[in-house]
């Protein structure tokens, strides 16, 4: 059973900025701003949720794909679009603190990003039915949070990955898995240069499951999901919350606190000392910094 796509931004607008599809046992979650590189607003988090949800819901559905349309999975979060939504107002889920949108400075930054970005990933890490990030092109800065939250990543070969936030003088993205989903001294290196990694470097440092050819990345992809979808259902549940009790007791879920709070003393410290809590840096800036270091490469 095929369900057509439709819109889960809950806002009536004509962009859906995700689309759900079921196909058989699996759902297909596929991000939709590819005019932005899928880059991620407040209406796309939302959107995902809301798309993640119904899956759970669905006892048809027994695993989820996070896919990209367009040319990337994910180019990070929107800093700078038309749409940036930064200002508006959703009905929270993830934690239970007050509304962002009439606070300033600091209180402004960690009400809603305590949200919208580190409280989503971590409640999407824990739905109960396998997620499988199917990731082509780029996966950068928010766009590794989103696959991170995913039990696992097939990556195309052509995908790459990025946490270049350093150069805004921020110690990595919100949802801070990099010394568990890679070794601490390449989450170092990942993090120091805010160099690309491509998906077979990836794949062999453990960050990334498998590399295809990216022609076969949906067939493998969904091989992958329907063959986990022959499990059974709540075995499954649980083997997916033993590992992830495992990881917290290696220390994830605190890291993630405790990083949380350097990166918004980074925010701040930038706020004070320079141009704005982003280092002055923009989504262009960003990439022509990226592309220059990988000039001198």
């Amino acid at each position: 059973m095929t369900e057509s796509t439709q819109s889960m931004d809950g806002t009536g607008s004509e962009q859906e900025v995700v689309t759900y599809e079921r196909r058989g046992p699996v759902a297909v979650v596929t991000l939709n701003r590819p005019e932005y590189r899928n880059a991620q607003n407040s209406a796309m988090t939302y959107a995902l949720d809301a798309a993640f949800t119904r899956a759970v819901d669905d006892d048809e559905v027994k695993a989820i794909v996070l896919s990209g349309n367009g040319k990337h999975f994910c180019a990070g979060h929107d800093i700078a679009t038309p749409d940036r939504d930064v200002d508006r107002t959703f009905d929270r889920k993830s934690v239970i603190w007050w509304d962002h949108t009439d606070k300033e400075g600091g209180d402004f930054r960690f009400a809603r990003e305590s949200e919208v970005y580190l409280g989503m990933c971590r409640r999407w890490r824990e739905i109960p039915k396998p997620m499988i990030a199917m990731v082509h092109g780029a996966c950068i800065a928010g766009g590794l949070m989103l696959a991170w939250s995913c039990d696992f990543i097939v990556a195309s070969d052509d995908a790459f990955f990025s946490d270049p936030v350093l150069k805004m003088g921020i110690p990595g993205v919100e949802y801070f898995a990099h010394p568990w989903v890679m070794n601490p001294r390449a989450a170092k290196e990942f993090l120091f240069t805010g160099d690309r990694f491509t998906a077979q470097r990836a794949h062999e440092l453990g960050m990334v499951n498998h590399v295809v050819p990216g022609a076969e990345l949906e067939t493998s992809t969904l091989a992958m999901a329907e063959r986990i979808s022959a499990m059974p259902r709540f075995g499954l549940a649980l083997t997916k919350k033993a590992v992830n009790q495992a990881e917290d007791l290696q220390g994830m879920r605190t890291g993630m606190d405790s990083v949380f709070g350097l990166h918004h003393f980074a925010h701040a410290h930038n706020a004070e000392a320079g141009k704005d809590s982003l280092a002055g840096m923009d989504a262009r800036s960003m990439r022509d910094s990226a592309q220059s270091a990988e000039g001198r490469q």
